[in-house]
C-alpha cells in the first residue's frame, strides 16, 4: 500500500531533524549560485536526501525518483522550513533539464543523467542563447555537422546560469539549414568539460558571476547525445521552454525544498526595512508594503490554481506563461518598492543591510527575461491561451539559409 501523506510527512519530520542542518532564520545561508562552494555544498546535501529516500520525490522510480504525487512533493517541502537545502539544484536541473529529458530523452539518458542529478552527482544547465538571437530562440546559428558516426559542433551560447559548475548542458543546434527555422534544430547532451568547450564567466553591474558563455569549437557528440529526433530539437526545446516557466513561476512538482534558491532572490523584510529608514509609521510606505503582500498572496493562489489546471488538462501548457508571467511582476514590485523605501540609502549608506537593497536594484531585470521576455510571455498567452491570431513573421515558412541575416550565419 502506498504510504498516505500525513505519514510520509511524519516520517520526512523525523529524518529531518536527524540529517539536515537547521539554518538561523536570521542569517539563512542562501547559495551563492556564483560561488564554487555553494554548488559543493548543494551536492553534498543533495546526496543526503537520496540516501535518506527523500530525492526525486515526482520523479519516476525507475529513474532513481520516488514516483509519488505531487501532494507528497508539497507535505515535504512544508517539513523542511527551518532547514537547509540543496535549493540551488532546482533551478536549471530538476525543474528544468531533468524535466525535459523525462519528456524527451532516451530511455539510457533518462536512466543515466535523472538518477546521477538525484545522487547529487551530476548538475545540468541550459546552453540555449546565442550571442546574436536576443528572444528568438530559434533563429539560432550554432551549427552541428555530420561527421560519420558523430556530430561536430561549432558557434557560441550565452547568459547560461552556473554553467560553470554543470557537468551537462541541453544545447540546441542547427542542423539543417534547408528548411524553416523551427524544423532544423536539433538538442544534444553536450560534456561541459569537453576540450571543444570553453567557458567564462560574464561579470554583471551587480558584481555577481553566475551567468556564462561558451565557444564551441569542434565539439565531437555521438549519437547517443542527441535528445529527441533529429531535426526535432524544436518538439524538445519548446518542453524544456514550458517546464523553465512553470519553474521560474515556482509552479514545477520537480522543485525540492522551500526557499529561495539565492541570496539575491530572499524576500524583503519590509518592516525592518521601513524601522531602519525612519518610515514605519508614515501611511504612504504602510500603503505600499501592503500592496506589496496583497501581490504575493495573489500570486501564491495563482501558482496552486494554475499548476494543478496544467496537471488536469483543464489549462494547456503554455499557460506556464500565466505564472512566469505574474511572478516577474511581483518581484519587480518588490524591489521597487524596497528601493522607494530605502532611497538614497541604498547607494551610499554605511549599513550594508540597505545597500543589499540597491544592489539588488541593479539586477531586478533578470527577473523579466528568465524563461523569455515577459513581451514573450505576453505573446504566448494571448495566442495559445486566449487563442488570439499569431502576430506576423516575416521569416515564417522560409528555409533558413535564405532568410536575410549576416554572411557568418549563413549555412
Amino acid at each position: 500500500m502506498t504510504e498516505s501523506v500525513e505519514a510520509f510527512a511524519a516520517r520526512a519530520r523525523a529524518w529531518l531533524a536527524k540529517n539536515m542542518p537547521q539554518v538561523d532564520p536570521v542569517r539563512p545561508p542562501l547559495g551563492d549560485r556564483g560561488d564554487d562552494a555553494s554548488w559543493q555544498r548543494a551536492r553534498e546535501l543533495q546526496k543526503r536526501l537520496y540516501v535518506g529516500g527523500f530525492a526525486g520525490i515526482c520523479f519516476p522510480r525507475e529513474y532513481g525518483g520516488l514516483g509519488l504525487d505531487v501532494a507528497y512533493q508539497k507535505a515535504f517541502d512544508a517539513e523542511t522550513v527551518g532547514y537547509e537545502m540543496p535549493l540551488i539544484l532546482n533551478v536549471p536541473t530538476f525543474t528544468i533539464c531533468c524535466a525535459a529529458l523525462l519528456d524527451s530523452g532516451t530511455e539510457a539518458q533518462k536512466r543515466q543523467h535523472i538518477s546521477a542529478a538525484l545522487r547529487g552527482e551530476e548538475v545540468l544547465v541550459q546552453l540555449l542563447s546565442e550571442p546574436s538571437g536576443g528572444s528568438d530562440l530559434a533563429g539560432l546559428i550554432t551549427r552541428a555537422d555530420r561527421d560519420g558516426d558523430a556530430w561536430v559542433i561549432n558557434g557560441a551560447k550565452t547568459w547560461s546560469t552556473s554553467a560553470f559548475a554543470a557537468d551537462y548542458g541541453l544545447l540546441l543546434a542547427r542542423t539543417d539549414w534547408t528548411v524553416p527555422k523551427h524544423e532544423g534544430l536539433t538538442m544534444f547532451l553536450a560534456p561541459i568539460n569537453d576540450p571543444g568547450v570553453t567557458l567564462r564567466r560574464i561579470r554583471q553591474v551587480d558584481g555577481s558571476t553566475e551567468f556564462c558563455e561558451e565557444f564551441l569549437d569542434g565539439l565531437r557528440l555521438g549519437e547517443e547525445a542527441v535528445v529527441g529526433e533529429v531535426n526535432k530539437g524544436w518538439e524538445v526545446a519548446s518542453r524544456l521552454l514550458h517546464h523553465e516557466r512553470r519553474a521560474v513561476g515556482h509552479g514545477s512538482e520537480f522543485a525540492s525544498g522551500r526557499g529561495r534558491e539565492r541570496t539575491e532572490d530572499a524576500l524583503v523584510d519590509f518592516f525592518a526595512l521601513a524601522e531602519a529608514t525612519g518610515q514605519a509609521g508614515d501611511p504612504g510606505t504602510q500603503d505600499r508594503v501592503g500592496r506589496v503582500f496583497a501581490r504575493r498572496m495573489v500570486r501564491d493562489r495563482l501558482v496552486d490554481h494554475v499548476s494543478t489546471a496544467m496537471r488536469n488538462g483543464a489549462l494547456p501548457p503554455a499557460a506556464g506563461s500565466i505564472i512566469r508571467l505574474f511572478h516577474s511582476d511581483v518581484t519587480c514590485l518588490e524591489v521597487d518598492t524596497a528601493m522607494e523605501i530605502t532611497g538614497a540609502s541604498g547607494v551610499v549608506d554605511d549599513d550594508h543591510d540597505l545597500l543589499k537593497v540597491g544592489e539588488r536594484y541593479l539586477s531586478r531585470q533578470t527577473v523579466a527575461l528568465g524563461g523569455g521576455s515577459n513581451e514573450m510571455a505576453r505573446n504566448v498567452i494571448g495566442e495559445r491561451v486566449l487563442g488570439f491570431p499569431r502576430e506576423y513573421a516575416a521569416d515564417r515558412g522560409i528555409p533558413f539559409n535564405q532568410v536575410r541575416h549576416n554572411e557568418r550565419a549563413r549555412g
